[in-house]
């Protein structure tokens, strides 16, 4: 790493401490030798399943979000358990929130939500042989499985109606796995 553009934590300070964020006020000391303040909210990392039909249609949950005082549709995800392998939470959050089991699960690209103020990771998968099952999600999720198609999907990106980041990036990869010919 290069040194010049590292800033060096003096003091760090925890003031919330909640079920799924922390959150912590840093001093740190600049590269010039100045001091700031850094608000940093620490998650433990989150999971996202792109999860393809055999008849080629992706698997979405809709559901409300509190935050945005909305209802999206996104790809099924969950937060990591501490210590929890991010391919084994991919699995049990595919079962979970919609049922279905996939043969395999494999990694395709993991990247930070707001990399300004937070230090979530997540990780996305893409779902191979996925059989449908009973869901089970948590006791406070209410989730509605939609299956939609490429185009779908791309159009509802277009309108405004998928929102969701790890979504338009899971969709975008889709897309270009199909315009390169394979689905993975």
């Amino acid at each position: 790493m290069n040194q010049k553009y590292v800033e060096k934590t003096i003091e760090s300070k925890q003031i919330f401490d909640g079920k799924i964020i922390k959150v912590f006020v840093d001093t740190v000391e600049l590269p010039n030798g100045k001091q700031a303040t850094r608000e940093i909210v620490r998650h433990p990392g989150a999971v996202g399943i792109l999860a393809v039909t055999k008849k080629n249609r992706v698997l979405m949950v809709k559901q409300y979000r509190k935050p945005m005082d909305q209802i999206l549709y996104e790809i099924p995800a969950g937060k990591l358990e501490p210590g929890e392998d991010p391919k084994s939470c991919a699995i049990r959050e595919l079962k979970e929130e919609t049922g279905y089991v996939a043969t395999n699960m494999s990694l395709f690209t993991k990247f930070y939500t707001s990399p300004g103020f937070a230090d979530e990771l997540i990780h996305l998968f893409y779902a191979d042989g996925i059989e449908a099952g009973e869901a089970t999600p948590d006791e406070d999720e209410f989730v509605e499985l939609v299956e939609l198609t490429l185009d779908e999907s791309m159009e509802m990106i277009e309108k405004g109606k998928i929102v969701d980041a790890k979504t338009i990036i899971a969709i975008y990869y889709w897309q270009i796995m199909q315009l390169k010919g394979r689905e993975k």
